[in-house]
């Protein structure tokens, strides 16, 4: 009985957080936060509540958690990479309190039993809140039309090369899903024809010895474009909804419309990598910056960076796609694509901040309300009273050092790996419970399925 008492007594604590700049809805306001029950119960200056726990935030900034919209954590089938547990811990020790998973698993998550099977599997082991996509094929157009849309957070759909069966290239099949998709559609936009063509070419002149920096050119901004284009066509035929995952070209942003995210029915957005790297980095960090769609050239990674701030991109995400550190290594065509990021990718957004890049309203809007906007989700996404209480506080005068044992990824490896940033991820919240401190995951209470206000 004790036991179950602690853990209720947990669930209920009150905390109350004095003196922290929030950082929420275009504004940043000194203010006092009191947690009662999981939720934000008020904010306020200079309150005074009865609290079992109160933190003393003067000189720190809170943010609503980042919630991640595109995650592989590899569970079930690919668990020597990664699983649910471990990647969870690395992105609450990241700032992250949320994360919607790809369904590109073992097996894949492409009707209702395998998606229910996934979130039996996070309420047992995650420790931030979850969702997970169902997934397009050429053969499951029915399942989609008659998906509970709240079991699933969108649909993602491989309109390029994926991993298992989820290319999806029948075009009477890809019409079906644009025109009858209760969910929210999210693409990997790459022409797989195009890419093929492209690694024939490329072979024939370099047979094996493909230098790294290569793949920007196998994987390249035609193919892209070709393929974002050939999603906003659909998207705009059939009037969709419509979100294009990680956009890496320059090109492509003329596809996309500078207005309020409320405003748009097809959305973009870019990853933490496709912000952080281009072509000239592949001299250090080769095969470890390999991911799908390639990292490009200097030209769109700025483009892209100055598409967070003129509203042509909506949302930032991680694309977190761990591989062990072997691999990573070798050659060319041995290299798996992506890279982990979960735990360094607020960090590295901060970085931006103190470059002057990107004001702390604006990641908190790509990262977190813009989010929360798109997918629909309930009660999350922003500091209000009565939501639940998923918060980072961060030290913007401190600095955290990447080593391998600060990681809390299985694959045990970052492309950001000796990198000093000039941020510190203090503590994170998860539904009001205090989860992460200065260094250390303290709980491993689990999170929370996201619920969406859907009405369909």
């Amino acid at each position: 009985m004790w036991f179950f008492i602690f853990f209720w007594w947990l669930y209920t604590m009150k905390i109350l957080i004095k003196s922290a700049k929030i950082v929420n809805e275009g504004k940043i306001q000194e203010q006092d936060l009191y947690i009662k029950e999981g939720r934000i119960e008020e904010i306020a200056q200079n309150l005074t509540k009865e609290a079992d726990k109160t933190i003393d935030a003067s000189g720190l900034h809170l943010l609503p958690g980042m919630i991640d919209d595109q995650v592989h954590f590899r569970e079930p089938g690919l668990m020597h990479k990664a699983e649910i547990k471990t990647e969870s811990m690395a992105a609450v020790a990241g700032g992250i309190t949320s994360f919607m998973e790809m369904p590109n698993t073992n097996p894949i998550t492409d009707c209702e039993e395998e998606l229910k099977k996934k979130l039996a599997r996070a309420s047992q082991k995650s420790l931030a809140n979850y969702a997970f996509y169902l997934g397009g094929t050429n053969n499951n157009l029915e399942q989609i039309k008659s998906i509970d849309t709240k079991l699933a957070c969108g649909l993602k759909v491989f309109m390029g090369s994926s991993t298992g069966n989820m290319l999806v290239d029948d075009p009477d099949v890809l019409a079906g899903i644009f025109k009858n998709s209760p969910l929210l559609i999210v693409t990997h936009c790459e022409d797989t024809p195009l890419i093929l063509e492209n690694e024939k070419k490329y072979r024939r002149q370099y047979g094996e010895n493909f230098p790294m920096a290569m793949h920007a050119q196998i994987r390249s901004r035609e193919a892209c474009l070709k393929s974002s284009a050939l999603a906003v066509e659909l998207a705009q035929m059939y009037q969709s909804n419509l979100h294009v995952l990680h956009i890496t070209t320059k090109e492509e942003l003329a596809l996309f419309q500078k207005k309020s995210l409320e405003e748009k029915k097809i959305t973009a957005e870019v990853c933490v990598h496709h912000l952080s790297f281009s072509e000239k980095d592949y001299s250090q960090l080769g095969g470890k910056i390999k991911c799908n769609p390639s990292i490009k050239e200097e030209s769109d990674r700025l483009a892209l960076v100055d598409a967070v701030n003129q509203n042509l991109i909506d949302i930032i995400a991680t694309d977190h796609a761990p591989h062990t550190l072997e691999e990573k290594l070798g050659g060319y065509f041995q290299v798996a694509s992506g890279l982990p990021l979960v735990q360094q990718a607020l960090l590295k957004l901060l970085e931006f901040y103190h470059e002057g890049t990107f004001s702390l309203e604006r990641i908190v809007e790509k990262t977190s309300h813009n989010v929360a906007k798109r997918y629909q989700i309930k009660e999350r996404g922003f500091i209000r009273e009565g939501y639940l209480a998923d918060l980072v506080l961060v030290d913007l005068k401190s600095n955290t050092k990447v080593t391998p044992e600060s990681l809390y990824y299985k694959c045990g490896w970052s492309p950001f790996m000796g990198t000093n940033f000039h941020s510190q991820i203090k503590a994170t919240f998860v539904n009001g419970h205090l989860m992460y401190k200065d260094g250390k995951i303290i709980s491993e209470r689990k999170g929370q399925a996201l619920e969406f206000n859907r009405d369909l």
